[in-house]
């Protein structure tokens, strides 16, 4: 039986081998713009691997630290403007992948639930090591914003130590080479430690808010109308991205020191700050906008997914699409939370929100509704398959520590001229999807 087993493993190693050899050589490279050392300008196309095989001029040049860059610039451009461009790496002895220049590039991970414990398998320090190993796509050089989408911390630890962990997120995620988006999260209020311990609230008013808020509203290219609400914005050509906060609530005390609204349970989103979307809104002609918050406003049936306001939301962006005018009004609702904005989208010309970001659910989810396309992304949190609070979605992962799906992040790259909208995962997270926008 050995013998006429190795008789079959020599025939089909042949056989194999007399294949390779009849099959034709293809000589054409993988790359063809690789080979372009030599600075100057060239005519490429197809043949070469151009992007989608369109005509293009490839510019090669140095920049002053004497590195080799190509840009391509397509030959019916009306600007001089590139359209990709890549550089030249020593280390790899050839030119990185090209990036889309008129297109834009969102670092974004979500819920880490940095905690005091050393689990192995579930929320623990692992969580500020994720934000850290996510701040290394800052390295390549291709974002052009990066945003937490909040729960940064589970809020289950002492007010003292959900403090001290609020300040070294705080410090390992800002930066001042890339853009960055600060959410507040259901967890980033510490009422997790006070629901267990049935104490007064562990932290004081505006914490989050006081350690987290002021390093991202001092950068150049966040915008904003007050910084007292979490609302940003951040333009790049004519990609704008809005920052919207559903932990929006009031801080009142009883008598013995809690909470009325206890931040973990409830979501909402209150006049204020509904006020300072619509200002954006109504100065945003000529604009593609993406908004961004913790949790979804509303579910996949077209109902409230928070507490308070969030239907509302959604029709204000509905109305913004259609360029209504009205007001919002909300009934049966605490004072704190009721609505009366009113708004004119009218004169709005060239300009449509077309995708809305969220995490909170630690899971991957989309859907569609009135134009508007809700994407889910991941919690990067480790979620061990053992735990009761394991999502169904990590329970597949099978996530564990130390290994490549442990944490979970995401470069979501938006093409408005394509009108594409692709995101892609890293860790426990689909490596690619994609929608129309």
């Amino acid at each position: 039986m050995k013998i006429i087993n190795k008789t079959k493993g020599m025939i089909d190693k042949f056989s194999g081998m007399t294949r390779k050899m009849m099959r034709k050589k293809n000589n054409v490279p993988f790359d063809g713009m690789q080979k372009y050392m030599t600075v100057g300008e060239y005519n490429v196309g197809a043949p070469e691997g151009t992007p989608h095989g369109e005509e293009y001029k490839l510019i090669v040049y140095k920049d002053t630290d004497n590195v080799l860059h190509q840009a391509l610039r397509s030959v019916n451009a009306s600007d001089l403007a590139p359209a990709y461009v890549r550089k030249f790496d020593k280390r790899l002895n050839r030119y990185t992948a090209f990036v889309n220049k008129r297109s834009i590039n969102i670092g974004v991970i979500t819920d880490t639930h940095y905690k005091d414990a050393d689990s192995v398998d579930f929320y623990g320090h692992n969580g500020l090591r994720h934000v850290k190993e996510f701040n290394y796509l800052e390295d390549k050089d291709i974002l052009d914003l990066k945003a937490h989408l909040g729960d940064w911390m589970d809020g289950s630890d002492p007010g003292l130590v959900g403090e001290a962990e609020l300040i070294s997120l705080s410090r390992t995620f800002r930066s001042k080479k890339t853009n960055f988006a600060v959410i507040k999260g259901n967890h980033d209020e510490n009422d997790k430690f006070d629901e267990h311990h049935d104490l007064r609230a562990s932290f004081p008013e505006n914490e989050f808010e006081d350690i987290m808020w002021p390093s991202m509203y001092a950068q150049d290219g966040i915008h904003y109308i007050t910084r007292k609400h979490g609302v940003a914005y951040f333009d790049k050509d004519d990609v704008r991205i809005i920052t919207v906060n559903t932990s929006d609530l009031p801080y009142e005390l009883d008598e013995q020191g809690k909470k009325k609204y206890d931040t973990k349970l409830s979501l909402a989103i209150r006049e204020d700050q509904m006020q300072e979307i619509i200002e954006i809104l109504e100065n945003s002609n000529g604009k593609t906008i993406i908004f961004m918050s913790h949790a979804n406003p509303i579910t996949r049936k077209g109902t409230n997914a928070l507490k308070f306001n969030g239907r509302s939301l959604h029709e204000l962006m509905v109305a913004f699409n259609q360029h209504e005018k009205g007001y919002l009004n909300s009934r049966d609702v605490p004072p704190e939370f009721t609505l009366a904005n009113s708004f004119d989208f009218t004169k709005i010309k060239n300009a449509k929100i077309v995708a809305y970001f969220c995490g909170h659910r630690h899971t991957e989810d989309q859907y569609r509704i009135n134009g508007i396309q809700y994407i889910f992304f991941n919690c990067s949190a480790l979620m061990g398959p053992n735990h009761a609070l394991t999502t169904q979605y990590n329970k597949r992962w099978n996530r564990q520590m130390d290994h490549a799906n442990e944490a979970a992040g995401y470069i979501v790259n938006v093409d408005i001229k394509r009108h594409l909208l692709q995101v892609f995962g890293y860790g426990a997270a689909s490596k690619r999807r994609f929608y129309r926008i």
